[in-house]
């Protein structure tokens, strides 16, 4: 499983950055502090980038559902 943000080609590099560390699980603080920031000017950035409109996806395999794929198959070998 892996998370895909769409919509990143709309938002500048800064709010790609905030977006990123936020979507991870990061406080305005946390994300604040890493880009030496303001907690003011990650909350505008978020803001913005929102305003844009982006996505977070969660890319789920077949395997990882049980649905098949290269996962299953050993499993019908151990269940064998």
């Amino acid at each position: 499983m892996h998370w895909e943000i769409r919509g990143l080609e709309k938002l500048s590099f800064r709010e790609r950055q905030v977006v990123t560390l936020k979507e991870t699980g990061r406080s305005v603080d946390e994300v604040a502090k890493r880009l030496k920031l303001s907690p003011n000017s990650v909350t505008t950035l978020l803001a913005r980038a929102k305003s844009k409109g982006y996505g977070i996806v969660c890319i789920v395999s077949e395997a990882e559902l049980g649905l098949g794929g290269e996962d299953d198959s050993e499993e019908e070998d151990s269940e064998s």
